[in-house]
Protein backbone atom coordinates (compact mmCIF):
# COMPACT_ATOMS: atom_id res chain seq x y z
CA UNK A 1 0.00 0.00 0.00
CA UNK A 2 1.25 3.18 -0.49
CA UNK A 3 -0.37 4.69 1.98
CA UNK A 4 -0.72 2.63 4.28
CA UNK A 5 -4.21 2.71 6.79
CA UNK A 6 -5.72 1.39 9.55
CA UNK A 7 -8.71 -0.71 8.33
CA UNK A 8 -11.77 -1.37 10.49
CA UNK A 9 -14.64 -3.60 10.82
CA UNK A 10 -18.02 -0.98 9.50
CA UNK A 11 -21.68 -3.06 9.17
CA UNK A 12 -20.41 -6.24 7.46
CA UNK A 13 -17.29 -4.25 5.39
CA UNK A 14 -13.41 -4.09 6.12
CA UNK A 15 -12.89 -0.95 4.98
CA UNK A 16 -10.03 1.92 5.30
CA UNK A 17 -10.57 3.72 8.50
CA UNK A 18 -11.26 7.11 6.60
CA UNK A 19 -14.19 5.18 4.94
CA UNK A 20 -15.93 4.76 8.50
CA UNK A 21 -18.79 7.77 8.23
CA UNK A 22 -21.58 7.97 10.61
CA UNK A 23 -24.84 9.99 9.65
CA UNK A 24 -25.38 12.72 11.88
CA UNK A 25 -28.98 10.97 12.21
CA UNK A 26 -27.16 7.87 14.49
CA UNK A 27 -28.43 7.99 17.94
CA UNK A 28 -25.60 7.59 19.46
CA UNK A 29 -24.42 11.12 18.33
CA UNK A 30 -27.70 12.50 18.86
CA UNK A 31 -28.60 10.83 22.50
CA UNK A 32 -25.41 8.78 23.28
CA UNK A 33 -27.54 5.98 22.61
CA UNK A 34 -25.02 2.98 22.02
CA UNK A 35 -22.64 0.82 23.90
CA UNK A 36 -18.60 -0.67 23.71
CA UNK A 37 -16.33 -2.79 24.96
CA UNK A 38 -12.46 -1.83 24.69
CA UNK A 39 -9.00 -4.18 25.34
CA UNK A 40 -5.97 -3.75 24.50
CA UNK A 41 -2.81 -6.33 23.08
CA UNK A 42 0.41 -6.96 24.47
CA UNK A 43 2.90 -8.19 21.78
CA UNK A 44 0.14 -7.36 19.35
CA UNK A 45 -1.67 -10.08 21.17
CA UNK A 46 -5.28 -9.34 22.13
CA UNK A 47 -5.61 -9.84 26.29
CA UNK A 48 -8.76 -11.34 27.76
CA UNK A 49 -11.16 -10.64 24.51
CA UNK A 50 -13.41 -13.15 25.48
CA UNK A 51 -13.96 -11.00 28.95
CA UNK A 52 -14.04 -7.71 27.50
CA UNK A 53 -16.80 -9.15 24.72
CA UNK A 54 -18.85 -10.67 27.45
CA UNK A 55 -19.57 -7.40 29.37
CA UNK A 56 -19.84 -6.06 25.75
CA UNK A 57 -23.28 -8.62 24.85
CA UNK A 58 -24.00 -7.55 28.91
CA UNK A 59 -24.19 -4.24 27.72
CA UNK A 60 -26.56 -4.60 24.53
CA UNK A 61 -28.97 -6.68 26.69
CA UNK A 62 -29.00 -3.98 29.29
CA UNK A 63 -29.83 -1.64 26.35
CA UNK A 64 -32.32 -3.79 24.23
CA UNK A 65 -29.58 -3.46 21.13
CA UNK A 66 -29.62 -6.50 18.82
CA UNK A 67 -26.68 -6.71 16.64
CA UNK A 68 -27.43 -9.98 14.83
CA UNK A 69 -23.65 -11.61 15.96
CA UNK A 70 -22.66 -14.07 17.75
CA UNK A 71 -20.24 -13.03 20.51
CA UNK A 72 -18.12 -15.48 18.80
CA UNK A 73 -18.49 -13.98 15.50
CA UNK A 74 -17.60 -10.74 17.12
CA UNK A 75 -13.91 -12.42 18.49
CA UNK A 76 -13.24 -13.66 15.00
CA UNK A 77 -13.95 -10.41 13.44
CA UNK A 78 -12.05 -9.01 16.23
CA UNK A 79 -9.14 -10.95 15.59
CA UNK A 80 -8.85 -10.62 11.78
CA UNK A 81 -9.09 -6.54 12.41
CA UNK A 82 -6.15 -6.80 14.33
CA UNK A 83 -4.57 -9.39 12.39
CA UNK A 84 -5.03 -6.83 9.27
CA UNK A 85 -3.70 -3.54 11.24
CA UNK A 86 -0.48 -5.14 12.93
CA UNK A 87 1.53 -4.42 10.16
CA UNK A 88 0.95 -0.53 10.65
CA UNK A 89 1.96 -0.94 14.26
CA UNK A 90 5.21 0.91 15.24
CA UNK A 91 7.63 -1.25 16.66
CA UNK A 92 7.07 -1.93 20.92
CA UNK A 93 4.15 -0.08 20.66
CA UNK A 94 0.62 -1.49 21.09
CA UNK A 95 -3.42 -1.48 20.29
CA UNK A 96 -6.54 -0.45 21.67
CA UNK A 97 -8.91 -2.83 20.42
CA UNK A 98 -12.85 -1.45 20.09
CA UNK A 99 -16.43 -2.84 19.28
CA UNK A 100 -18.55 0.15 18.98
CA UNK A 101 -22.37 -0.46 19.03
CA UNK A 102 -24.98 2.27 18.20
CA UNK A 103 -28.99 1.39 18.32
CA UNK A 104 -28.67 2.79 14.65
CA UNK A 105 -30.03 6.20 12.48
CA UNK A 106 -32.88 7.21 13.37
CA UNK A 107 -35.77 7.34 10.12
CA UNK A 108 -36.46 11.06 8.91
CA UNK A 109 -40.11 11.47 9.68
CA UNK A 110 -40.28 8.02 12.00
CA UNK A 111 -41.40 7.95 15.81
CA UNK A 112 -38.59 8.10 18.13
CA UNK A 113 -37.62 4.80 17.70
CA UNK A 114 -37.88 4.03 14.12
CA UNK A 115 -34.43 3.49 13.19
CA UNK A 116 -32.03 1.91 10.65
CA UNK A 117 -30.89 -0.79 12.77
CA UNK A 118 -27.81 -1.57 14.49
CA UNK A 119 -24.75 0.30 13.90
CA UNK A 120 -21.28 -1.93 14.61
CA UNK A 121 -17.97 -1.02 14.18
CA UNK A 122 -14.88 -2.86 15.02
CA UNK A 123 -11.55 -1.05 14.97
CA UNK A 124 -7.60 -0.34 16.21
CA UNK A 125 -5.99 2.80 17.83
CA UNK A 126 -2.60 2.99 18.80
CA UNK A 127 -1.95 3.03 22.64
CA UNK A 128 -0.81 6.71 23.96
CA UNK A 129 2.29 5.75 25.57
CA UNK A 130 3.97 9.12 25.08
CA UNK A 131 0.81 11.19 26.40
CA UNK A 132 0.95 8.69 29.81
CA UNK A 133 4.37 7.78 30.07
CA UNK A 134 4.74 11.19 32.98
CA UNK A 135 1.72 9.17 34.90
CA UNK A 136 4.34 6.03 35.37
CA UNK A 137 7.13 7.96 35.94
CA UNK A 138 5.55 10.44 38.69
CA UNK A 139 2.51 8.76 39.83
CA UNK A 140 -1.06 10.32 39.03
CA UNK A 141 -2.30 13.10 41.01
CA UNK A 142 -5.82 12.30 41.54
CA UNK A 143 -8.25 15.05 42.32
CA UNK A 144 -12.01 14.24 43.85
CA UNK A 145 -14.56 16.56 41.36
CA UNK A 146 -17.58 18.06 42.92
CA UNK A 147 -19.38 16.27 40.03
CA UNK A 148 -20.99 13.10 41.72
CA UNK A 149 -21.03 9.69 39.78
CA UNK A 150 -24.30 9.07 38.34
CA UNK A 151 -25.69 6.94 40.80
CA UNK A 152 -26.53 3.23 40.31
CA UNK A 153 -30.48 3.87 40.54
CA UNK A 154 -30.76 6.03 37.68
CA UNK A 155 -28.12 3.70 35.82
CA UNK A 156 -26.36 0.67 36.58
CA UNK A 157 -22.68 1.82 36.14
CA UNK A 158 -22.23 -1.89 34.72
CA UNK A 159 -22.89 -1.26 30.92
CA UNK A 160 -20.53 0.40 29.18
CA UNK A 161 -22.37 3.03 27.37
CA UNK A 162 -21.73 6.11 24.74
CA UNK A 163 -22.62 8.48 26.92
CA UNK A 164 -19.37 9.72 28.81
CA UNK A 165 -20.46 13.25 30.14
CA UNK A 166 -21.18 12.49 33.55
CA UNK A 167 -17.17 11.69 33.41
CA UNK A 168 -16.05 14.61 30.91
CA UNK A 169 -17.80 17.15 33.04
CA UNK A 170 -15.57 15.75 36.08
CA UNK A 171 -12.92 15.54 34.15
CA UNK A 172 -13.02 19.06 32.66
CA UNK A 173 -13.54 20.37 36.34
CA UNK A 174 -10.45 18.82 37.57
CA UNK A 175 -8.29 19.81 34.52
CA UNK A 176 -9.29 23.14 35.00
CA UNK A 177 -7.47 23.21 38.61
CA UNK A 178 -4.92 20.65 37.84
CA UNK A 179 -4.30 20.51 33.81
CA UNK A 180 -2.22 16.75 34.72
CA UNK A 181 -5.24 15.86 37.28
CA UNK A 182 -7.21 12.59 37.16
CA UNK A 183 -10.55 12.90 38.10
CA UNK A 184 -11.65 10.22 40.81
CA UNK A 185 -15.90 10.78 41.30
CA UNK A 186 -17.58 10.39 44.55
CA UNK A 187 -20.62 8.56 44.35
CA UNK A 188 -23.57 10.07 45.62
CA UNK A 189 -23.36 9.08 49.12
CA UNK A 190 -19.76 10.60 49.75
CA UNK A 191 -17.88 7.48 48.99
CA UNK A 192 -14.93 6.65 46.00
CA UNK A 193 -16.30 5.75 42.78
CA UNK A 194 -14.46 5.30 39.50
CA UNK A 195 -12.80 7.81 37.10
CA UNK A 196 -12.55 8.11 33.34
CA UNK A 197 -12.87 4.29 32.25
CA UNK A 198 -10.32 3.74 35.54
CA UNK A 199 -10.93 1.67 39.10
CA UNK A 200 -8.76 2.45 42.81
CA UNK A 201 -7.72 0.55 45.19
CA UNK A 202 -5.85 1.80 48.19
CA UNK A 203 -3.43 -0.30 50.23
CA UNK A 204 -3.26 -0.06 54.03
CA UNK A 205 -1.59 -1.87 56.70
CA UNK A 206 -0.73 -4.82 53.69
CA UNK A 207 -4.43 -4.76 52.67
CA UNK A 208 -6.05 -4.02 49.06
CA UNK A 209 -9.40 -1.94 49.46
CA UNK A 210 -11.31 -1.19 46.04
CA UNK A 211 -14.80 0.20 45.79
CA UNK A 212 -17.77 -2.36 45.40
CA UNK A 213 -18.74 -3.53 42.27
CA UNK A 214 -22.63 -2.56 42.19
CA UNK A 215 -21.10 1.28 42.29
CA UNK A 216 -18.49 1.04 39.73
CA UNK A 217 -18.14 -0.43 35.95
CA UNK A 218 -15.84 -3.33 37.32
CA UNK A 219 -13.12 -3.43 35.25
CA UNK A 220 -11.38 -6.60 33.60
CA UNK A 221 -8.21 -4.95 34.76
CA UNK A 222 -9.81 -4.52 37.94
CA UNK A 223 -10.67 -8.53 38.32
CA UNK A 224 -7.45 -9.05 36.97
CA UNK A 225 -5.80 -7.36 40.04
CA UNK A 226 -8.27 -9.36 42.44
CA UNK A 227 -6.74 -12.23 40.62
CA UNK A 228 -3.61 -11.58 41.33
CA UNK A 229 -4.06 -10.38 44.89
CA UNK A 230 -5.27 -14.28 45.71
CA UNK A 231 -2.61 -15.85 43.86
CA UNK A 232 0.05 -13.51 46.12
CA UNK A 233 -2.65 -14.62 49.19
CA UNK A 234 -2.78 -10.40 49.39
CA UNK A 235 -6.09 -9.80 51.70
CA UNK A 236 -8.23 -7.89 49.22
CA UNK A 237 -11.34 -5.95 50.79
CA UNK A 238 -14.61 -4.51 48.48
CA UNK A 239 -16.07 -1.70 50.61
CA UNK A 240 -17.38 2.23 50.72
CA UNK A 241 -14.30 4.03 50.97
CA UNK A 242 -14.05 7.45 51.97
CA UNK A 243 -11.51 10.53 51.01
CA UNK A 244 -10.36 9.97 54.08
CA UNK A 245 -9.01 6.31 53.38
CA UNK A 246 -7.34 7.67 50.20
CA UNK A 247 -5.68 10.42 52.27
CA UNK A 248 -4.45 8.08 55.00
CA UNK A 249 -3.58 5.19 52.43
CA UNK A 250 -0.08 3.88 52.49
CA UNK A 251 -0.78 3.03 48.53
CA UNK A 252 -2.87 3.57 45.78
CA UNK A 253 -2.89 2.22 42.37
CA UNK A 254 -5.58 2.88 39.00
CA UNK A 255 -6.17 0.14 36.81
CA UNK A 256 -7.56 0.05 33.30
CA UNK A 257 -7.34 -1.17 30.02
CA UNK A 258 -4.27 1.26 29.09
CA UNK A 259 -2.97 1.43 32.59
CA UNK A 260 -3.03 -2.44 33.84
CA UNK A 261 -1.15 -0.36 37.01
CA UNK A 262 -0.53 3.22 37.52
CA UNK A 263 0.66 4.41 41.01
CA UNK A 264 -1.07 7.37 42.62
CA UNK A 265 0.79 9.69 44.03
CA UNK A 266 -1.38 11.85 45.47
CA UNK A 267 -5.16 12.46 46.46
CA UNK A 268 -6.52 16.29 46.54
CA UNK A 269 -3.15 17.49 46.37
CA UNK A 270 -2.01 15.06 49.76
CA UNK A 271 0.74 13.14 48.80
CA UNK A 272 0.20 9.12 49.43
CA UNK A 273 2.56 8.18 52.26
CA UNK A 274 6.04 9.28 51.64
CA UNK A 275 5.24 10.21 47.53
CA UNK A 276 7.72 7.54 46.11
CA UNK A 277 6.19 5.39 43.55
CA UNK A 278 5.32 2.65 43.20
CA UNK A 279 4.74 1.34 46.98
CA UNK A 280 5.83 -2.28 47.36
CA UNK A 281 2.65 -3.63 46.81
CA UNK A 282 1.58 -1.81 43.84
CA UNK A 283 5.23 -3.11 42.46
CA UNK A 284 4.21 -6.50 43.20
CA UNK A 285 1.17 -6.98 41.55
CA UNK A 286 2.59 -4.93 38.61
CA UNK A 287 5.48 -7.24 38.19
CA UNK A 288 3.34 -10.14 38.14
CA UNK A 289 0.31 -8.41 36.01
CA UNK A 290 3.65 -8.24 33.43
CA UNK A 291 4.21 -11.74 33.75
CA UNK A 292 1.46 -12.34 33.39
CA UNK A 293 0.63 -10.62 29.82
CA UNK A 294 4.53 -11.45 29.18
CA UNK A 295 5.07 -7.81 28.65
CA UNK A 296 6.37 -5.00 30.62
CA UNK A 297 4.02 -2.35 30.12
CA UNK A 298 5.85 0.28 32.40
CA UNK A 299 8.32 0.01 30.17
CA UNK A 300 6.26 0.59 27.33
CA UNK A 301 5.41 3.85 28.77
CA UNK A 302 8.70 4.49 30.69
CA UNK A 303 10.75 4.80 27.18
CA UNK A 304 8.99 7.87 26.34
CA UNK A 305 9.46 9.49 29.72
Amino acid sequence: MSNPERVAYFNGKIVPESQVLIPFRDRSFKYGDGVFDMTRTFGGRIFKLKEHVDRLYRSLKYTGIDIGLSAAAVMTITEEILERNLPLLDAGDDFWVAQRVSRGVDVVGGDFWQNSGPTLIIDCTPLPFKARAHLYRDGIDVVFPSVQRTPPESLSPNVKSHNYLNMIIADLEVRSMNPNGWALLLDTRGFLSEGMGSNVFLVKDGVLYTPKSQYVLAGVSRQTVIELAAELKLKLVEDDLTPYDAFTADEAFITSTSFCICPVHSFNGKTVADGKVPGPITKQLTEAYSDLVDCDFVEQYLRYA
